[in-house]
């Protein structure tokens, strides 16, 4: 076996192997004894069939198959061990490879196009200026927070008198109506619940605010509910088939009334949201929900500069060359979403463009021995789960629950190699964000989610 390659130019070079029959003479041998111990054939018994005979039958296809898989097998270690850094899959030259004849040749050479990563050179520095976006949160966007918290955690009292607010919570005894008066053996149920902001019908929920407790209302479920046979199941306790042709008045008589009221902003408060005895004061407690709030657009922050560096260092790399006639055939054969070479043609520019970007990140990340530990992927992983919790108010959980979920999150592959690529990614961004100056530029929340809007509309169609 020998094995060859040269380059082309920069960016593509070709790879040849040369191997005779007898580099794989062991393998066809034991594939052929494979297909005779299989054999079934009419005069032999079962595994009996003369090799020959085998030979015959199988031999090109045993041989084709053997060194197809030898020469797959070279190329790749070849890759690996002369450190050639290519771009896509090899691919068959379609100029210098020639059609075998397994019937006479002892010997083939297999030919194989390579596009070559190009070798990319960037310099930064502090004289590098960067604009950097901070996120401030405001008292408006603080105070709505607040009252989510005191929403979320608030809690009813059941000593109402009288509903004055849609989200009240009614008790009360339904009874089935026929001509005004109860129906024989219709539905009775003696604690029903709802509340007039669930219910559709704009006139039936207005019927409810101001009336008192004891009194009695004349309701219909089916009109109150626009038909939506699983609040009308909810309300009458019933099983959702049943309820279908249900369009009975019902009499509702009012036994009890609670209102929801939200949560004080006391110590109470603090320690379900931030942990107990970690602020114990009005002031603090701002405080340490005005900093998660900043916390969760650290992530965002990072992104939108990772976002605005790429033309920048598109351009510090000047031009990037690639073996395009190569990567567009390697594109074509191995992505499903491309059917034809047209198709390719007119998606390769946005593909090369994003091409380079990666290889410049690369680039950065290999030249500067940046590196992930799996301390760097546990890190990341639990940032996700925190920021996830904080979004349903709960700014409380141990640093161990915490650990935890986000342990069993990493059990999943995809979750697993996802996460790892943020790692690298957000080791890279630090360490952009030390090497270059940074512009801090202070917004607020809805001008940083302007920012982003403003990128979409640039997009090219």
């Amino acid at each position: 076996m020998n094995i060859s390659f040269s380059k082309q130019d920069a960016v593509s070079g070709i790879l040849k192997i040369k191997m005779a029959k007898e580099d794989c003479a062991v393998q066809v041998e034991a594939g052929l004894r494979h297909f005779r111990r299989n054999a079934n054939m009419p005069g032999f018994r079962k595994g009996m069939v003369p090799m020959g005979i085998i030979n015959k039958m199988y031999g090109k296809h045993v041989l084709a198959e053997e060194m197809n898989k030898l020469v797959s097998e070279t190329l790749l270690k070849h890759i690996q061990e002369n450190n050639i850094d290519i771009l896509g899959d090899p691919l068959p030259n379609e100029t210098e490879q020639q059609a075998f004849d397994f019937d006479t040749q002892e010997e083939f050479e297999f030919c194989f196009d390579l596009a070559l990563a190009p070798d990319i050179h960037i310099k930064l520095s502090s004289g590098d200026h960067l604009d950097y976006y901070r996120v401030i949160v405001d008292d408006e966007v603080l105070n709505k927070q607040i009252e989510s918290y005191r929403a979320t955690f608030g809690s009813y009292n059941s000593d109402a008198e009288e509903v004055t607010d849609e989200k009240d919570m009614i008790k009360a005894k339904v009874t089935e109506l026929e001509n005004g008066l109860p129906k024989e053996e219709g539905i009775v149920v003696e604690e029903a619940v709802l509340m007039p902001m669930y219910i559709k019908d704009e006139e039936a929920k207005a019927a409810f605010i101001g009336a008192k407790k004891d009194s009695v209302l004349t309701f219909n479920p089916q009109k109150a509910y626009k038909g939506v046979e699983m609040e009308i199941a909810t309300f009458l306790q019933k099983d959702k088939a049943e309820v279908a042709g249900i369009t009975s008045d019902f009499s509702l008589e009012i036994t009890e009334i609670a209102h929801y009221e939200e949560a004080a902003l006391d110590q109470a408060l603090y320690d379900k949201i931030c942990g107990e005895g970690t602020v114990t004061d009005e002031e603090s407690f701002r405080g340490k929900v005005r900093e998660s709030i900043g916390e969760q657009y650290f992530p965002q922050s990072d992104y939108k500069f990772l976002t605005d560096i790429r033309p920048f260092l598109l351009d510090k790399a000047g031009r990037i060359d690639f073996a395009d006639d190569i990567l567009k055939r390697w594109i074509l054969l191995t992505h499903d979403d491309y059917k034809t070479m047209e198709q390719v043609e007119e998606k390769y520019p946005k593909i090369s463009e994003d091409l380079k970007f990666h290889l410049i990140k690369e680039s950065i990340v290999k030249k500067n021995n940046i590196e992930i530990e799996d301390k760097d992927v546990e890190a990341i992983a639990q940032k996700i789960v925190r920021a996830r919790l904080v979004q349903y108010g709960m700014l409380s959980v141990t640093d161990e629950q915490v650990s935890t979920y986000a342990k069993n999150m990493l059990q999943d592959k995809n979750a697993l190699r996802n996460i790892a690529d943020r790692a690298i990614e957000d080791k890279l961004v630090n360490w952009l964000k030390k090497t270059v100056t940074l512009d801090i530029k202070e917004v607020s929340i809805k001008e940083f989610g302007d920012l982003f809007q403003i990128e979409e509309q640039e997009q090219p169609v």
